[in-house]
């Protein structure tokens, strides 16, 4: 087992059931982060690693310290050891190649007037494959186009149409929040986002408020959904009248943080109550 630089060994005793020792990594060339399976490698931010992930060994560097949690997903990527010289070089050789392999694939799609935008150009780190990710609004004959780019790049082709909110994932970027897209860092699958998630959170509809980078609805909308839903059950909505011992009168607004509901009284007067006492009230 590896030894930090302290001289004391990690392990893996005392974890929680369930608890996984974790590290966060960023995936070179795909423009991520991952939280990987460490296993029992002692590891700091800064150190390049190989990985194993679902399409192959790729080369990754440390982002935060190992910590022990429940994650989900981890399994499927983890630590194998730290990369070697000759590995990273081997990547960044890999690096220069996927820039190469772009313009070569963008000059041939303006040429033939294909029907298709390249995003992203990704070598595996074996090189035993580059897959060519690209969007375009109906499915593309790209057969010919495979068949060149393997015979000019003397290796195996796959051509991979994605969504707008795949190209987000690829590319990266800053959300409105100011921190880089959840898409690249910690979430791994899309959920379907709807307005009326917008809606039941009380979040201005502005389309340029609940938007993200790729124009899409946030997915962050989704993160506190069920906790909404579960706070209003039972709840009148905004607007809708109700008959309290201090009088009747019209729900103005329910501010889920502080657990209150502001009603606009008949006689012109306005009262603030917790939602519990609220419940209480309209039984």
């Amino acid at each position: 087992m590896d030894e930090s630089i302290d001289g004391k060994e990690n392990t893996v005793s005392g974890v929680k059931e369930g608890a996984v020792r974790t590290v966060r990594i960023y995936l070179r060339g795909k423009n991520r982060e991952s939280h990987c399976h460490a296993g029992e490698h002692s590891l700091k931010p800064g150190d390049q690693v190989v990985v194993e992930t679902d399409q192959g060994k790729a080369l990754g560097v440390v982002t935060s310290s190992p910590v022990e949690f429940a994650c989900r997903g981890c399994e499927r990527s983890h630590v194998l050891r730290k990369a070697t010289p000759d590995e990273i070089q081997r990547d960044d050789e890999n690096r220069s190649l996927e820039e190469r392999a772009f313009v070569s694939c963008r000059r041939i799609i303006d040429e033939w007037e294909l029907p298709m935008r390249l995003i992203k150009v990704e070598y595996l780190f074996d090189r035993s494959k580059a897959i060519f990710y690209f969007t375009a609004e109906k499915r593309v004959d790209f057969r010919e186009l495979v068949r060149t780019l393997a015979k000019d790049l003397q290796l195996r082709i796959e051509m991979r149409q994605i969504g707008i909110r795949d190209e987000a994932k690829l590319t990266g970027g800053i959300g409105p929040c100011g921190m880089p897209f959840c898409c690249c860092t910690f979430l791994k699958d899309f959920a379907p986002i709807s307005v009326k998630m917008a809606k039941e959170q009380n979040v201005i509809l502005n389309p340029n408020k609940i938007s993200g980078g790729c124009g899409r609805l946030l997915c962050c909308l989704s993160y506190e959904y069920d906790q909404y839903r579960e706070m209003i059950q039972g709840l009148p909505k905004v607007g809708k009248k109700v008959n309290l011992p201090e009088g009747s009168g019209k729900i103005r607004a329910i501010d889920f943080f502080a657990r209150t509901i502001t009603i606009d009284l008949s006689e012109g007067e306005s009262v603030v109550i917790g939602l519990d006492e609220f419940r209480e009230k309209v039984k």
